[in-house]
């Protein structure tokens, strides 16, 4: 396999991408899809802004600088408009800003606004958390929940929003966008989708989809950094109609006009809330410049043949795969099941494979393409059957949960 996997990256077109980041020696990283690595650009954009920007020009640079740099104030919609391409959405559409979290808790009160006389937020169990958690601390909203071969039959005329996560984070099984939009649209439901574990490695086209509302992570895919701004999408077709409940002095229309009675700003502008926090907006910016040069489709290309490479180089071992064997309907990751999960997870970490652990049972690895060699692949393989041959996961330091999994 090794011999292979040195073959499939002589042929590899964004093989050189892996010198742009800061890879630490002798680590596998395999868990891009909860924490991505450091860009080495965002490094430098980093110190301009702090010497620079924030050292030299002060206030000052929440306007544009003389000399260039600055232009603080419209970080949310230039950074929004570059994940836009990435997403099928048009640059005016997206905005960065927040997290996913408060994204949610903004777009499920944009749906009610959009769906006055309805309260039904439908979801699956098994959703990532903080999705259901948004919509169980809305007073004024009724959760439902629907397993997924009956989703579309639990769509009906009191359903007001359909919040689904597109990639699911425990097995990467993939929904079809288009067509439970298309079901939600056609009982009057409007659509939320969690892009989280899609935005910079599966194909997303929230336009082509005719989606209405969508949020997606900064520091996955993107790698914006740990806690990177969030992104938010409202369509075009919204913009005029939707309100959001957290109408804070951003998201006013003249935010420097400092009047006591709130006013929105135009289009997804109106999204914004708070002070942007501009040094993780400009890390932000940098993680997502970098994917946008690689570009989606060698992104996606890579992304699939990695993990089929990896499914291959573990065909034989005992472990039992729960996410979708077809590349095209999964994300960029594969999960296994095992009983001792945590502890080969831990065992893996130990040799310098870094995966992550889902309760209660999962071993997840993800399949960043932006950085990840087939020659890693292989040596992930190679060390997780020799983990499970040697029993070394039983060895007492892997079974103690830390705080973090």
């Amino acid at each position: 396999m090794m011999q292979r996997a040195r073959d499939l990256d002589a042929a590899d077109p964004i093989a050189h991408f892996r010198d742009r980041f800061d890879l630490p020696e002798g680590v596998i990283y395999l868990d891009g899809n909860s924490l991505g690595p450091l860009p080495k650009a965002s490094r430098e954009r980093l110190h301009q802004v702090i010497d620079a920007e924030w050292g030299e020009g002060l206030i000052r640079s929440w306007n544009e600088l003389p000399g260039g740099g600055g232009d603080w104030i419209a970080m949310p919609q230039r950074v929004g408009a570059k994940i836009a391409p990435l997403v099928g959405a048009k640059p005016h559409e997206v905005i960065a800003c927040d997290s996913v979290s408060v994204n949610l808790a903004k777009l499920i009160g944009a749906a009610l606004s959009l769906n006055p006389g309805r309260n039904v937020v439908l979801s699956e169990p098994g959703n990532f958390p903080t999705d259901l958690y948004m919509i169980q601390g809305q007073s004024q909203v009724e959760q439902r929940l629907a397993e997924r071969d009956q989703m579309i039959d639990a769509l009906d005329e009191d359903v007001a929003l359909l919040l689904l996560t597109h990639v699911h984070y425990k097995t990467g099984e993939m929904f079809d966008m288009e067509r439970l939009t298309r079901a939600a649209h056609d009982v009057g439901a409007i659509v939320l989708w969690d892009l989280s574990h899609s935005g910079g490695a599966v194909p997303v086209d929230v336009n082509g989809a005719n989606a209405d509302l969508a949020v997606g992570c900064g520091y996955k895919y993107l790698n914006g950094g740990p806690g990177a701004p969030a992104y938010a999408f409202v369509a075009e077709r919204h913009h005029g109609d939707f309100s959001q409940p957290l109408t804070g002095w951003f998201g006013h229309a003249q935010p420097f006009a400092f009047s006591d009675e709130y006013e929105p700003a135009e289009g997804v502008k109106r999204l914004l809330a708070g002070t942007p926090p501009v040094l993780a907006m400009a890390a932000l910016e940098s993680g997502v410049e970098l994917i946008a040069e690689i570009g989606m489709e060698a992104l996606v290309a890579k992304s699939r043949a990695l993990s089929e490479f990896f499914r291959e180089c573990v065909a034989d071992l005992d472990l039992d795969l729960v996410s979708p064997r077809d590349p095209a309907q999964r994300g960029s990751q594969l999960s296994f099941r095992h009983a001792n999960a945590y502890a080969l997870s831990q065992a893996l970490i130990a040799r310098g494979v870094i995966g992550d652990f889902r309760d209660p049972d999962i071993l997840r690895l993800g399949f960043a393409p932006a950085y990840l060699r087939f020659v890693d692949i292989a040596e992930a393989a190679r060390h997780l059957a020799q983990v499970l041959e040697t029993g070394e996961w039983q060895r007492d330091e892997f079974a103690t949960r830390a705080a973090v999994t």
